[in-house]
């Protein structure tokens, strides 16, 4: 049928009110459209080696479970997803940024590290090419045009957890505070700490114990500074680890005699932490706080959790939940922009794109191009066999 019987024969439909019809033949037109949409590229930045590359396996699984669960495309468009490997440094995340950019990437998203993602700010802001970033967000990275992050801002899990155990905790407990020197955000993490606990509470220990900062210590790297720390005989740890240095910390701390309660960022029993501990029982009782928890009952989470266990028979973390999201805020924005979108284009979509129905609960981006989200405890119990983060109460919405 020609284009101007076609569109006759609609009125006529129309006219008739053959209203179920017309409908029928509008998403015939529609899908019609979709399929022919031109395939645009996606630059995912992850590391695919070495103490982070359990985050950034998580970070592809998220963005390519939002692909899965429509069609492989985002906006209309079929995704060529093309993967840059993070790597460990700066000078290697440059690397993977300037190789997408060469590729004609209409968007890039991932990034693990905090160094990296100050490594490569000045890089994406040059090339005006959007990167939606999923885990990597310190505090200072500010007045960013093309950096949005769909993670947290490093400060946040700390000012929730300080201003719960301000409450929470007994007035003869005493907080001994034991962090990482040198980790990018770790600064963050202690400054929003101190001020929701609030500087002069007499719970909290006037020094901080510092530890090495390395991505994979020893067996025995924490021990002198754990046992300093417990010197003052504290019936409370609040610490900040993630990955291998938390798996090793929680055991060199709980190997030391420490019985007490352990408080941190989310982190520190998320992705396979909970794996590694041996004895198991060790991270039993440890309550942190994050943006996302696995068994969150809404019906983002049900689709997004199930599918995700589905494929990969693990439950999903916060660092696949905000992939996922980072895939469904361009979807959105790449939709706004048109069916010819440029970079550009995505970029100012992305700030029109309003709230997000995402498994962590509904958000938006803030001013600072970060998510205004809901923060949750969580504690780590037993389910069944495994160990598992689960929810005990909503603590704040930041952001």
């Amino acid at each position: 049928m020609s284009q101007m019987n076609r569109r006759r024969a609609l009125q006529l439909l129309a006219a008739l009110g053959t209203s179920g019809l017309v409908a029928g033949c509008g998403s015939d037109a529609e899908q019609d459209a979709t399929s022919t949409q031109s395939p645009i590229k996606i630059g995912l930045i992850a590391p695919q080696a070495g103490a982070n590359k359990a985050i950034g396996d998580e970070l592809g699984n998220g963005f390519e479970m939002y692909l899965d669960l429509n069609d492989g495309r985002l906006g209309g468009h079929p995704v060529n997803l093309i993967t840059a490997d993070e790597g460990d440094t700066v000078k290697s995340g440059q690397a993977a940024v300037d190789g997408l950019l060469k590729q004609g990437v209409l968007a890039m998203t991932g990034v693990a590290s905090s160094s990296v993602m100050f490594g490569i700010r000045d890089a994406v802001e040059r090339a005006r090419v959007p990167l939606i970033g999923s885990n990597a967000s310190p505090a200072s990275l500010q007045s960013v045009v093309y950096i949005w992050r769909t993670s947290y801002v490093l400060d946040e899990a700390a000012r929730a957890l300080g201003r719960y155990m301000r409450e929470e905790l007994r007035p003869a407990d005493q907080v001994a505070t034991i962090l990482p020197e040198g980790v990018v955000g770790v600064e963050d993490v202690l400054r929003g700490f101190r001020q929701e606990f609030g500087e002069s509470d007499p719970r909290i220990a006037s020094q901080v114990v510092w530890t090495s900062g390395t991505a994979s210590p020893s067996k025995t790297a924490y021990v002198s500074d754990i046992n300093r720390a417990l010197s003052g005989n504290p019936s409370v740890v609040f610490c900040f680890y993630a990955g291998p240095a938390a798996a090793e910390f929680i055991m060199q701390l709980r190997d030391a005699g420490f019985r007490g309660s352990i408080y941190a960022p989310g982190f520190l029993t998320e992705g396979t932490v909970l794996d590694d501990i041996r004895p198991a029982n060790d991270a039993l009782g440890i309550r942190t706080a994050l943006n996302y928890s696995a068994d969150l009952n809404n019906a983002a989470n049900r689709r997004f959790a199930s599918a995700y266990r589905k494929k990969h028979n693990i439950s999903p973390t916060t660092y696949a939940m905000a992939s996922y999201d980072a895939a469904k805020v361009l979807d959105q924005a790449i939709r706004l922009a048109g069916p010819a979108a440029t970079s550009q284009q995505v970029n100012l979509a992305l700030g029109r794109i309003g709230q997000i129905d995402s498994p962590r609960g509904a958000w938006q981006f803030n001013q600072p191009r970060t998510p205004q989200q809901k923060w949750y405890l969580r504690e780590v119990q037993r389910d069944g066999q495994v160990l598992s983060n689960v929810l005990v109460s909503e603590l704040a919405t930041l952001g």
